[in-house]
């Protein structure tokens, strides 16, 4: 199945102001990629820990948890067929129940949880399925506009089975009153794209009294492909 690029944004996008200086300024070139590049080793796949998938515990000091809204993120890793991937590392990363990221440059002064380090993974089952557990990021300010603000998002790394094969996308929550907001979102070019990066929340798949639910597949290339911000073309 074809790939269609119109389906992915333009590089230059001015309202998104730092694609001005990071969009190519000549044609671009296609590199095929090496032996080595497709058959190395994915760094990961057997090194998860019993909590890599849960970051409410995964950093939290013993006895203690993440504080904010717990949440189930489930989904699947699909091909253009619809068929599972099996055997896909997916790594994720987020801000905190505040809307702060925990490295040395953030520069939002909503509070620390000493409990939360915002990152985990999680191998793709059989059928291509990962779930792992988290708490809902919250929206922060970032210095594009005057009053410009991020959605509630959750960033996604999808390991193949070579080195090279990764690719990065973002989740948003469905209902967020952010999303048409956001000049990050706004380069895309259809609403069904949008929808594609948007979880609707899954009530089948709570956790009663403990956890909200919501479902996230990723399709890795063909007419439908997930938006992914490091290689437009999906794998």
């Amino acid at each position: 199945m074809p790939r269609d690029r119109k389906w992915q944004p333009d590089a230059l996008t001015p309202w998104y102001k730092t694609s001005v200086k990071r969009s190519p300024q000549a044609a671009l070139l296609s590199f095929p990629s090496t032996l080595s590049e497709e058959t190395s080793p994915v760094f990961g796949h057997g090194m998860l820990g019993p909590l890599d998938s849960d970051l409410i515990q995964n950093f939290a000091q013993p006895g203690e948890s993440a504080i904010g809204p717990r949440i189930v993120v489930h989904g699947r890793v699909l091909d253009e067929t619809g068929r599972g991937v099996p055997g896909a590392l997916v790594e994720v990363w987020q801000a905190n129940a505040g809307g702060r990221y925990r490295h040395k440059k953030e520069g939002y002064i909503a509070p620390l949880d000493p409990n939360f380090g915002g990152c985990g993974r999680v191998i793709t089952d059989e059928t291509g399925a990962y779930e792992f557990r988290t708490i809902q990021p919250g929206p922060y300010p970032w210095p594009n506009g005057v009053n410009d603000w991020r959605p509630a998002h959750i960033h996604f790394s999808v390991f193949g089975h070579g080195f090279a094969q990764r690719l990065i996308t973002q989740m948003y929550f469905e209902g967020d009153p952010l999303i048409p907001l956001c000049p990050i979102v706004n380069t895309l070019k259809s609403e069904e794209a949008i929808r594609a990066l948007t979880a609707p929340l899954d009530m089948h798949r709570t956790s009663p009294m403990d956890a909200r639910a919501y479902k996230f597949d990723i399709v890795l290339r063909g007419r439908r492909q997930s938006y992914f911000e490091n290689r437009k073309e999906g794998l």
